[in-house]
């Protein structure tokens, strides 16, 4: 366990020498409380994002995520590897065909390129994504072929259960 600590460790260090190669000389400050969320197109609208470095459509990047709480993105594949660390909140990520992962504040993913995964927000979930190439989503249904996101989404919030609130019942005092 430790080992994988520490090679994580590493291999943040190692991704982000090779991202910020390009202006070593200088410090990027972006701070999560000024920065812009904005929806991106072939998401679900419950994500929203703020580019903290980079340019996603071009190369390595980090991108602050927020999901609302019950948000899901349906299976799906990326071109390029992913590592995820989640700042606030609760989710479930999973790799197809391997069991559910609860994550919580601190936990860190490594999604390898063109693997299957979804991800599901428990609660509200703030995470980075630091791609390591540019950034593209590829959904897929259950055979594990590819299909438009529009498709995807659209089955997505059809799956998406009802969740109904009910007052507490009064508290029964015996004697």
């Amino acid at each position: 366990m430790r080992a994988r600590f520490v090679l994580s460790l590493l291999l943040c260090f190692g991704l982000s020498s090779f991202l910020f190669a390009q202006d070593a000389g200088t410090m990027t400050y972006a701070a999560a409380a000024t920065s812009k969320f904005a929806p991106m197109a072939g998401l679900p609208s419950c994500v929203t994002l703020s580019v903290q470095r980079g340019d996603p459509s071009k190369g390595p990047s980090v991108i602050l995520l927020k999901f609302k709480p019950g948000c899901s993105i349906p299976w799906h594949w990326h071109t390029a590897a992913e590592q995820l660390m989640v700042v606030s909140g609760t989710g479930t990520a999973q790799m197809k065909d391997g069991k559910p992962v609860a994550v919580h504040p601190g936990d860190y993913l490594y999604l390898p390129a063109k693997h299957i995964h979804t991800f599901a927000a428990v609660t509200a979930v703030t995470m980075f994504d630091l791609p390591d190439g540019p950034f593209d989503i590829h959904y897929v249904d259950a055979s594990g072929n590819e299909i438009p996101p529009d498709q995807a989404l659209k089955r997505n919030i059809a799956a998406t259960p009802k969740i109904t609130v009910k007052p507490a019942a009064a508290p029964v005092i015996t004697q």
